[in-house]
């Protein structure tokens, strides 16, 4: 760029003007290709937002492709002050009857009475008037630890804090309002235990004011149908694949109910349902919508002479249509239809096609979406819950025996792969998708004009100086002239 510019101070002329008109004959070009990169940036958005999309539904379908999700088993207890229940999947349904005999238990050790601190806590010293130091030895299920402290210097937090980090199974704890200290098991159970080994300076039992006897926590224990007194370190345990929480002892047994959970597969099903018909839809809109071919891009001097919302009606009709009738995109979503309609052979239940369990095709203009009829659904699952399971989750090395769910998660899965290699991923490391090559190639030629304009106005600049020097040359010869003549005598 030339050094020295003179703007038509000699000449008169507007040429800071007159640069910018010639120079935008030569950025409309430029402008043209900053165009061709808008529309390949929302061309590959439009294929990012059909691969998300695509990911809801390969979720959905993933869960669909695992047989614990048709397993799921729903649990209830008759009395749940004595005891709540949940099942997994691998529970059997039916009827069960529980009493239980003895809650499990750990140990708590609480301070007698106040221990009549002082105000000043900083130290054992200050707090309770101790002198040296104290040791004492614990025992917990975990393990065995000898504690000593500087009573100068350490304080009842100390106290508490070294009990914790010494993970022999006993908890600790002060309340300063209380002026109490704790101890109890971190566990319950019959193997739970706090033993005092030894309190030389009686610092548990006279200051802490703790009995030091030997204590052991108890085990949960119950009575499942005819086995009786079943024994657990816990309240909370699993047995057949029922999840137990004791609350309470009972005089009587308590019935607990397990059946296959409908509604759970049901709810599952439909939200399946629910982000296929999404991924259709946002597909089939793309592929129909108009294109307004007479409204490109804006450029960044159209944008200035617009408001927002002028700017904003624009851009909705320049990105529309600009995946209409994409084969890629025609491909993907007739793979899709077809994966959901078809039938699967050698099956051994009563149900080889989703129609046959409620979910059935909208008419042709709908563009394969998915209705579900619930009731029929759930006769299904009622009556043959197994036939329904095989017709998602089979599995098989021939396409025509696999399950809908198993053939559709792969169909899904290389189409997402397609539109990965056409678009790219947002969230890629490195994008060497088509779309963003191509966007890459626009921008080195973009930067070629770029320069190329410069230059030009450049060019112009330095054509236009020498015109205004020239002149002034002119002028000034004319005006030497002029001063010449008028000397002349006659």
């Amino acid at each position: 760029m030339s050094d020295l510019r003179i703007g038509g101070l000699v000449s008169g002329l507007d040429i800071d003007q007159i640069v910018n008109d010639l120079v935008s004959i030569e950025r409309s070009r430029v402008d043209k290709y900053y165009q061709k990169k808008q529309l390949l940036e929302w061309q590959r958005e439009g294929y990012r937002e059909i691969n998300t999309r695509l990911l809801a539904v390969r979720n959905e379908v993933f869960d669909l492709k695992l047989q614990g999700t048709f397993l799921a088993k729903s649990a209830s207890s008759s009395d749940e002050d004595i005891l709540e229940v949940t099942a997994g999947t691998s529970a059997v349904a039916g009827n069960y009857t529980v009493k239980v005999n003895s809650l499990a238990s750990g140990v708590y050790k609480t301070s007698t009475a106040a221990l009549g601190s002082s105000d000043d806590r900083t130290s054992l010293s200050s707090q309770f008037g101790l002198s040296g130091t104290v040791t004492f030895t614990l025992t917990g299920k975990d393990g065995t630890q000898v504690f000593s402290f500087d009573t100068a210097t350490d304080s009842i937090n100390t106290v508490v804090a070294e009990i914790n980090a010494a993970d022999i199974g006993i908890r600790a704890s002060y309340d300063s309002s209380l002026d109490r200290f704790f101890l109890m098991t971190a566990e319950t159970g019959n193997e739970a235990v706090i033993q005092v080994d030894a309190d030389p300076d009686s610092f548990l039992a006279n200051t802490l004011k703790l009995d030091t006897s030997t204590e052991y926590g108890k085990d949960a224990s119950i009575d499942l149908n005819d086995a009786t007194g079943l024994t657990f370190s816990s309240n909370q345990f699993t047995v057949n694949g029922i999840n137990f929480n004791l609350k309470g002892e009972s005089a009587s047994s308590v019935t607990v109910s397990v059946t296959n959970d409908v509604e759970a597969v049901i709810e599952k099903i439909q939200d399946f349902v629910t982000a296929y018909n999404g991924a259709v839809e946002a597909i089939n809109t793309e592929l129909t919508e108009a294109r307004y071919r007479d409204y490109p891009p804006l450029t960044d001097a159209q944008r200035e002479e617009m408001t927002e919302n002028q700017i904003e009606l624009w851009e909705e009709k320049a990105r529309s249509g600009l995946l209409k009738g994409d084969s890629l995109l025609t491909s993907i979503v007739q793979r899709i239809r077809n994966a959901v309609i078809r039938r699967v052979e050698g099956l051994s239940g009563d149900y080889d096609n989703l129609t046959e369990i409620g979910i059935t095709t909208g008419q042709y203009y709908e563009n394969g979406k998915l209705y579900l009829d619930e009731d029929q659904l759930r006769e299904a699952l009622t009556n043959d819950p197994e036939g329904v399971m095989e017709l998602f989750t089979s599995s098989s090395d021939t396409e025509a025996n696999q399950g809908i769910a198993y053939y559709l998660y792969d169909v899904i899965d290389n189409s997402m792969d397609l539109i990965q290699a056409k678009a790219g991923s947002s969230s890629a490391y490195y994008d060497n998708s088509y779309i963003t090559n191509e966007i890459r190639r626009v921008d080195e030629q973009i930067d070629k004009m770029e320069e190329r304009l410069e230059e030009i106005e450049d060019r112009y600049w330095r054509q236009f100086t020498a015109l205004e020097q020239a002149i002034a040359t002119m002028n000034a010869q004319s005006a030497w002239l002029a001063q010449q003549f008028g000397q002349q005598t006659y």
